[in-house]
């Protein structure tokens, strides 16, 4: 068998599986057995080839669970009409429609597999329908609604009947083969006659054990393949909403570096298929596959795939392992995240603050249950989460690292220490404050990080986290000092952030104090001011100031500084504001570092700038990446343990527009909370994080992924429901 002729499971022939050859000139025609075999349906239809030809007829006939399709050659005058193929032979042919007058090729230029094919119906056109495989729609269209009736039916009869028959379509003369050289060689070598028939039985009992695994690989394989038709027409049943896409949307082709276009794959059942299937190979391409050969194509020429492909009949499996590890590399890399919050169910009444503080004039105000109002729906373990936002900057530091370009490195370390205060600006609503043991997971794998925060510490309230990225890991605890000053309230953090890289480069800084204005009259606003620095163990430091805000200050929210070598030079400077972008310009000695990002106005070179807002950020006025923080994606409440943030119903009631429910809640689980100190002082330690006894600092002892994995929360108990235990230090 030629090497152009194998499947792509390698073990198994191309003419072993219906439609195993390709609509292309480069493949070989069906066995014999099936081009003689007489057509049971036949008749023309017109098949879309691409933009520039249209509708084109095609002589289609139905073979043994294969669709088959020819061109029409035009007629000369003085040739009579021959008749097609099928109708001239036998007279059993069911014809449908009406014969083109002209030739029919020599040879079919195309085959579908129907096992592995569904069908649908144009709703805008009664005479156009498609056939969708795996990796093409094949559009259609026939003389009359009524034939394209007779063609849906004669396709699904020939679909169905070769499912029924369960068996694998291979030529059986395929089991046999001669042992006339193996029993003159035995001759030769003077072994007795009985001796060479025992060992031709032995040879034949081998190869007959070795074909029935054959051909119950390639059952298994087909019945695979038999499935797809139905999450085809699933998927088909999604796609509707393309057919409200305007024309321009829908001429998506792709043109490789050969200069060659070729088309996405569409499983579409929409009204405007034709539209999408603008770049379409022609019939005159050399290579037009309609079966399961195309979409494996290219792993079936991988090396790793021929090495593991061996006749030993465990290709299948192998074959199913690589593709359902390519479906799940898809499914990452395709996941979709909320763009909005939900609609609220209820109206929300505005509270005034001031009216708040009057009518709790004289009572312990610790003990006041302020209305979730002033909350938004996140807590301050998601916030905590909200700075690694642009995460993105880390991985161009580590990138740059690895290559030795130490400066670069620490100039997006800056970059990213300013940008985590971009999600600050005109946040009227401050967050949740989490109550003791609760903790909050972020899996992102498309953008390659993994958070988990835990309320580690009720009085003084401390949060504590840990991040792993692409080259880096990021942990550090934080605690707020707070003074009140009437009108606004001023935050000290306290506590130390710490960026490691996998080269074993560190970086330590601690945040800026914010400030928080017009608290009772006017318009709530922020701003961030203070000293910032960045140390590094090698070669780079850096320092940077966020400018104090003043009223008569005409450009506020700056943020400056420079970068030092370990001598104290200052080799790079950095300049911006910490709610827009960040800049560095280089000195003379490192000016060839990155040219292509140097603005030639200024000389300075863009390390970050802020993302576009939310289309409808709401009153909150969450950014893009906020409003996703809260979400429940699918399947993930199940794997999620009962401390989690997102399960706490006060905050997940505030989402939902439920505002009533959401106070009592809120009332219900500050109530409770009361308890955490008595619960602290009597012993009480956190799950996950483990305070460092040289620095103080709260460490991430691991753990949790693993027991999420096999969702084991040991000693997690449900802290916002009616359980009173919280996650203790039990292990797993």
């Amino acid at each position: 068998m030629r090497p152009r002729e194998m499947h792509p499971l390698c073990c198994l022939a191309a003419d072993c599986v219906p439609g195993g050859e390709a609509d292309g000139g480069g493949c070989s025609p069906p066995p014999a057995a099936a081009s003689e075999e007489e057509a049971a349906v036949a008749g023309v239809l017109y098949k879309w080839t691409n933009i520039g030809k249209g509708w084109r007829p095609r002589w289609f006939a139905i073979r043994g669970g294969v669709l088959a399709y020819s061109k029409i050659r035009r007629r000369v005058a003085a040739e009579p009409p021959p008749p097609p193929p099928e109708a001239g032979a036998g007279g059993g042919v069911r014809l449908i429609g009406v014969p083109r007058r002209g030739g029919v090729g020599d040879q079919p230029i195309g085959f579908v597999p129907l096992k592995i094919s569904s069908f649908s119906e144009s709703k805008s056109d009664d005479k156009r329908f498609y056939i969708i495989t795996p990796t093409k729609t094949l559009q259609l269209r026939t003389g009359s609604a009524k034939d394209r009736v007779a063609w849906i039916e004669a396709l699904v009869s020939a679909r169905s009947e070769l499912s029924l028959n369960g068996v694998v379509p291979c030529d059986q003369n395929e089991g046999s083969f001669s042992t006339e050289k193996l029993r003159n060689r035995l001759h030769a070598e003077g072994v007795g006659e009985e001796a060479i028939k025992d060992c031709e039985q032995i040879i034949h009992s081998e190869f007959s054990q070795y074909h029935t695994q054959m051909k119950q690989r390639c059952e298994e394989y087909l019945n695979f393949i038999g499935s797809l038709p139905r999450e085809l027409e699933v998927v088909n049943s999604g796609d509707a909403s393309t057919i409200e896409k305007p024309q321009s949307e829908l001429f998506k082709h792709d043109c490789s570096s050969s200069g060659k276009c070729s088309e996405y794959s569409n499983t579409e059942s929409s009204d405007d298929a034709g539209k999408q299937e603008v770049g379409q190979f022609s019939d005159e391409d050399e290579f037009h596959f309609y079966d399961t050969r195309q979409s494996f194509s290219d792993i079936a020429a991988s090396p790793d795939l021929k090495v593991r492909c061996s006749n030993n009949g465990r290709g299948a499996h192998k074959f199913g392992e690589l593709l359902a590890a390519d479906k799940t590399n898809e499914l990452l890399s395709s996941i979709k995240r909320r763009s909005e919050l939900p609609v609220p169910l209820e109206k929300e009444k505005g509270v005034s603050l001031w009216s708040m503080i009057k009518d709790n004039v004289g009572k312990d105000l610790t003990r006041v249950c302020l209305p979730v109002y002033f909350n938004e729906p996140l807590s301050s373990l998601q916030k905590c989460f909200e700075d690694l936002e642009y995460s993105d900057l880390l991985d161009r530091a580590a990138e740059y690292g690895s290559k030795g370009n130490g400066l670069m490195r620490i100039l997006y370390v800056a970059a990213f220490a300013v940008s985590g205060y971009a999600s600050t600006d005109s946040r009227p609503c401050k967050p949740f404050n989490p109550l003791l043991g609760e903790t909050y997971e972020a899996d992102y794998p498309e953008k390659g990080v993994r958070f988990f925060s835990e309320k580690v510490s009720h009085h003084p309230m401390v949060m504590a986290c840990h991040c792993e990225g692409k080259g880096w890991k990021f942990w550090g605890d934080s605690n707020l000092k707070s003074k009140f000053w009437g009108q606004s309230i001023q935050l000290d953090p306290s506590g130390v952030l710490t960026l490691e890289f996998d080269d074993g480069e560190t970086f330590q800084w601690s945040k800026v104090t914010t400030t928080i204005n017009n608290l009772i009259i006017g318009r709530v606003y922020c701003h961030h001011h203070g000293t910032m620095n960045i140390s590094g163990n090698r070669q780079y430091s850096c320092k940077l100031t966020f400018k104090e805000q003043s009223f008569l200050d005409r450009n506020p929210r700056q943020v400056q500084g420079f970068v030092t070598d370990a001598n104290g030079t200052k080799v790079a400077s950095l300049m911006g504001k910490w709610d827009e972008s960040m800049s560095c310009i280089i000195n003379d000695d490192a000016s060839k570092v990155n040219p292509r990002n140097v603005n030639q106005s200024t000389g300075a070179t863009l390390l970050w700038e802020k993302n576009q807002p939310a289309a409808n950020p709401t009153r909150y006025n969450l950014s893009s990446f906020a409003i996703t923080l809260n979400e429940l994606t699918p399947g993930l409440k199940e794997k999620l343990p009962p401390t989690d943030s997102r399960l706490r119903p006060d905050q997940r009631h505030l989402e939902n527009g439920e505002y009533e429910k959401a106070n009592s809640e809120k009332l219900r689980l500050e109530t409770r909370q009361r308890m955490a100190r008595k619960m602290q002082e009597s012993g009480w330690k956190p799950r996950w994080f483990q305070r460092d006894t040289e620095d103080g600092t709260f460490r991430y002892v691991g753990g949790y992924w693993e027991a999420r994995e096999q969702r084991k929360w040991v000693g997690c108990n449900d802290i916002f429901g009616n359980v009173t235990t919280l996650c203790t230090s039990t292990s797993i």
